[in-house]
């Protein structure tokens, strides 16, 4: 019998001090708390509390780390843009 399959998800934090951090994961929400708990990102660590703003279902994790690194290329209008749609 095979595991149940995961899907994997890019999101976009917006940090304490109103910076942006992308990422990929199977679970956003676990992902978030291991941020806000200081277990996350170097870059986060320092910028806590963080807050979710943009979630995307990817399907594999390749697919999620091509995503990832698009949202990491958007410049900061951009990046709030697509928090607001």
């Amino acid at each position: 019998m095979t595991p149940p399959a995961r899907c994997w998800s890019v999101y976009l934090l917006r940090c304490a001090d109103g910076t942006f951090y992308a990422g990929s994961t199977t679970d956003v929400d676990a992902r978030a708390r291991a941020h806000d708990e200081g277990r996350g990102a170097r870059y986060t660590s320092g910028r806590t509390p963080v807050t979710v703003v943009y979630r995307e279902a990817c399907g594999s994790r390749s697919a999620a780390l091509r995503r990832e690194r698009a949202l990491k290329r958007l410049t900061r209008l951009q990046k709030i843009a697509l928090t607001r749609s």
